[in-house]
């Protein structure tokens, strides 16, 4: 990682998720031959933090640059790092059709249930009931729909190799977590083929809750609405 300060709110996840993505690179000793694909969220800026190829795009096409970019380097490593709001919203087509064609990257989906960077509006992710600026009496299905599973939805797609969702609210979860996303990298690399690991976060400050709190809302909220562990596995 690059010696850096952080933008990141106090109890936001995804510097957890930076510094896993850095051990693994470092561990699987591919960093200089790793490009990193970070789209419009509050990780606009990833290229801040990791020491190796990045990559920004325009919001929810991370997926489309991925599989351009690995199509002509294709000895490359290449991941992209996406938000709920960029891949589950505006970049559902690229992401559906690059796991339907079986896209030989990994995909690192931060799960956090709302848009975190543009003040906290409902995403595809939020969950029923849940309070944000846009749906500030709770998110009503008859009017917004369900929350999208993401694992669940790509998992009918033959191209889609692996599907696992974690967390990252406690070190047991982030064990578990960094595990998922090494063996993402390592089917990419060992055996070119598409995964995504999705990461259930906390974002305290659009929660409106203190960090504590946030991974207890987490814990009590998300997971029993997006279980956890492998949701495919046809490797």
């Amino acid at each position: 990682m690059r010696d850096s300060p952080t933008h990141y709110c106090p109890g936001c996840g995804h510097g957890i998720v930076h510094r896993l993505i850095c051990e693994i690179v470092d561990e699987l000793k591919i960093r200089e031959k790793t490009i990193g694909i970070c789209p419009v969220g509050c990780a606009v800026i990833a290229y801040d933090y990791f020491y190796f190829d990045m990559v920004e795009v325009a919001h929810g096409r991370a997926p489309a640059v991925a599989t351009g970019i690995k199509r002509v380097h294709t000895k490359k490593v290449v991941f992209t790092y996406q938000g709920d709001g960029d891949l589950a919203s505006i970049g559902t087509a690229e992401i559906v059709h690059a796991a339907s064609r079986g896209e030989p990257f990994n995909v690192i989906f931060i799960n956090n249930a709302t848009y975190g960077m543009t003040g906290g509006q409902m995403a595809p992710t939020t969950l029923l009931g849940q309070r944000t600026t846009t749906t500030p009496f709770g998110r009503d299905a008859r009017e917004a729909g369900y929350p999208l599973k993401v694992c669940e939805l790509l998992s009918s797609l033959p191209g889609a190799s692996y599907l696992e969702r974690v967390a990252v609210n406690n070190p047991l979860n982030i064990r578990k977590a960094k595990k998922a996303i090494k063996k993402s990298f390592r089917l990419q690399t060992e055996k070119s083929r598409f995964s995504l690991v999705e990461v259930l976060s906390a974002c305290p400050t659009c929660w409106r809750l203190s960090p504590l709190e946030s991974l207890k809302w987490l814990e009590e909220n998300m997971i029993p609405y997006y279980p956890l562990g492998v949701i495919k596995d046809s490797v």
